[in-house]
């Protein structure tokens, strides 16, 4: 064997005390508990009772915000200083999105060139497009495709009106590829913003109620409505309220391919205690609601959220820095604290962390983007992806972020694990303070035949 790690293992099935896995050619090749021998290996490395938890895949996030292509470098740093081994990444590309085949070619280059970590890909439709390279880029391996009921930008990140999302679910239903969706409704939402700054209203609570959850609801219904009328799988990408999950539950027991996601820091923050402290750092659309954490507990609990995401945004913080809310940028960096905190927050529910942290952030993503004959467990077989955790009291500080950005929401925050190591395909990529991969060891990874909801 090329490697053997030791530790407590966290499998599917069971929490290995005193467990070992053995790596051969970046493939597991064994995994044993304390009652059986490993194989001799050119190298061990005994983390003692440290946990080691499949590689996370972090199901949604945006490297190419600020930075284009090249950004691709400093999130996927950040990525497996998180624990995070492959990322799917969204289309809104700068300064154009990923909607036609020359610009998923250039962007697997710009991996091959430049990431750390592992990569799978969303694409997306404009209305420059329609429909015409769908078919290309699903040949080309992308792992779903993302479009937007709100416009943020009119060329990177458009609105897709009901007309062009049902072509694009027509021409999707008979396939096993989800369409996701940043799921507000734009007409609420402008004429709420447009009322708010007429009151003079700029402060983060103003964020807050003028994107109402009747916005999200009202987009995130009329799109699985229209995943029910054409039988493509629809997911809203980021839900933040239960409301939003038992939605989506009342249209999946219907027989809709419906399944919905929610961020880490929707899991974490509440805008009525926030607020007032983090102002525009914690700015993100759909908003951080208040009264909403335990609910969206409760429904990770009871099985509703497909798997949970740090939608990670690569904007510097000048851009947060404004006279008004409305002016300040959103979207949070979190691909440092995702794993951290999800585990932190599920064990002061008196939840099996570490299991769930291996369901929500590596199982169930890798079954849903296609990568699980691959990724996402502690198998025989599956690449050798793996993140290790060390237990104990440690306070995220956010200059120590390998992200090129140093700011964070989380500041000041303390978790109860901290990651000490990440390894991609059984070669350390992080030891617990410094990046030991380089760049362009993290690859492509084309989506597979599995899915979320079967063949």
């Amino acid at each position: 064997m090329d490697l053997l790690l030791r530790g407590t293992i966290i499998t599917p099935l069971a929490a290995l005390t005193g467990g070992w896995v053995a790596v051969k050619d970046g493939k597991i090749a064994a995994i044993g508990d304390a009652s059986e021998t490993p194989p001799s290996a050119t190298r061990t490395v005994d983390y003692g009772d440290k946990l080691i938890l499949p590689g996370v895949i972090d199901g949604q996030t945006h490297a190419t915000s600020a930075k284009g292509l090249e950004g691709i470098a400093d999130t996927t740093r950040s990525a497996v200083a998180g624990g995070i081994t492959t990322l799917v990444d969204m289309p809104f590309d700068s300064p154009e999105p990923l909607d036609r085949p020359e610009r998923l070619t250039a962007k697997v280059e710009a991996i091959s060139a430049h990431s750390y970590a592992d990569m799978a890909l969303y694409a997306t439709v404009t209305k420059h497009t329609g429909v015409a390279h769908i078919d290309a880029l699903i040949e080309g391996g992308v792992a779903a495709f993302k479009i937007s009921s709100f416009e943020s930008s009119p060329t990177r990140f458009p609105r897709i009106g009901a007309d062009l999302m049902l072509d694009i679910m027509e021409k999707l239903s008979d396939t096993n590829i989800p369409l996701g969706l940043h799921n507000e409704d734009q007409e609420i939402v402008l004429e709420r913003i447009a009322r708010a700054r007429a009151a003079g209203e700029n402060g983060i609570n103003a964020h807050s109620t003028a994107r109402p959850p009747a916005a999200e609801l009202a987009a995130t219904a009329q799109f699985l409505a229209l995943a029910q009328a054409t039988g493509a799988h629809a997911h809203p990408v980021h839900l933040t309220s239960g409301s939003g999950f038992d939605m989506v539950e009342a249209f999946a027991e219907m027989g809709v391919r419906a399944t919905g996601e929610t961020c880490v820091h929707y899991l974490w923050f509440d805008a009525g205690r926030d607020g007032l402290r983090l102002g525009p750092r914690m700015k993100v659309n759909p908003p951080i609601r208040p009264g909403e954490v335990d609910n969206l507990w409760d429904a990770i609990v009871d099985g509703k959220v497909a798997f949970t995401s740090s939608d990670h945004s690569s904007w510097p913080i000048d851009g947060k820095l404004t006279e008004s809310i409305f002016d300040a940028g959103a979207g949070v960096p979190g691909l440092e604290t995702l794993l951290p905190a999800f585990f932190t927050a599920a064990e002061a529910r008196g939840l099996d962390a570490a299991m769930l942290a291996a369901d929500q952030l590596s199982e169930r993503p890798a079954v849903f983007f296609g990568l699980s004959d691959r990724k996402g467990a502690i198998r025989v077989g599956m690449d050798a992806d793996f993140a290790v955790l060390e237990e104990g009291a440690f306070t995220w500080n956010e200059a120590k972020a390998h992200d090129g950005l140093t700011w964070s929401p989380f500041h000041g925050e303390v978790f109860t694990v901290r990651v000490a190591a990440t390894y991609l395909r059984g070669d350390l990529a992080f030891d617990g303070n410094d990046i030991t991969g380089k760049a362009g060891s993290g690859r492509y990874v084309a989506r597979g035949a599995d899915c979320w909801f079967g063949n």
